[in-house]
């Protein structure tokens, strides 16, 4: 539910760039993204988090005539999650947990394109959810009963790529820096994604003949 409710804000934040560009031919106007990696914990953000593996899926839609485009990603990272100290009406803390994150962040990119090769940075910003484990211990019936605790994070988030032409997609890399503006576990949230993936070129869907 959270993940449609993202993706509906994505579609909605590109939409009226779409209508406005309806008449540019750039070759690089619309991608779609999906990439696979992992998010590393960085500063006391690695007190609790440890990383596992992640997604990301998102749009580039060319801007005007140059090498501007408007980025909307949703980012699913997992993580290992080591509770410091227990949420507000638990006792326990919760080890080698998980912990999964449910951020949209929409940025603003430029990219430059050398032959079969671009190269590319975008900053913004946006927010979500992230989810950490919970745990409920009931000592008469020896049962613990495991819940979710869903954390509200903004994030200002920047980066940089690289992008490799073959044909109607290109091949990608791209690490960023992304700053959460809340805390969990009384600390906070910055982490350092790095994903590869591909980028499928939609651009004939809207360049007109």
């Amino acid at each position: 539910m959270k993940l449609k409710l993202l993706t509906s804000i994505a579609i909605i934040s590109i939409s009226f760039s779409i209508r406005a560009n309806a008449q540019n031919n750039r070759q690089d106007k619309l991608y779609t993204v999906s990439g696979v990696g992992f998010a590393i914990p960085v500063g006391e953000t690695a007190d609790y988090l440890t990383p596992k593996f992640s997604s990301s899926i998102g749009l580039n839609f060319g801007i005007g005539k140059g090498g501007l485009f408007l980025y909307p990603k949703v980012s699913l990272h997992a993580f290992g999650f080591n509770q410091i100290t227990p949420d507000a009406g638990y006792t326990y803390t919760v080890q080698k947990g998980r912990a999964t994150t449910y951020l949209l962040n929409v940025a603003l990119g430029y990219r430059k394109i050398v032959n079969k090769w671009a190269f590319y940075g975008f900053a913004g910003a946006g927010g979500g959810i992230i989810l950490t484990s919970q745990a409920a211990v009931n000592t008469s019936t020896l049962q613990v009963n495991m819940d979710n605790k869903s954390n509200s994070m903004g994030i200002i988030e920047a980066g940089a790529g690289l992008e490799y032409n073959i044909g109607g997609a290109n091949l990608f890399a791209e690490a960023d820096y992304m700053y959460g503006l809340s805390k969990i576990q009384n600390r906070s949230f910055n982490t350092v994604p790095i994903s590869v993936g591909v980028k499928t070129n939609l651009s004939k869907l809207f360049n007109k003949k």
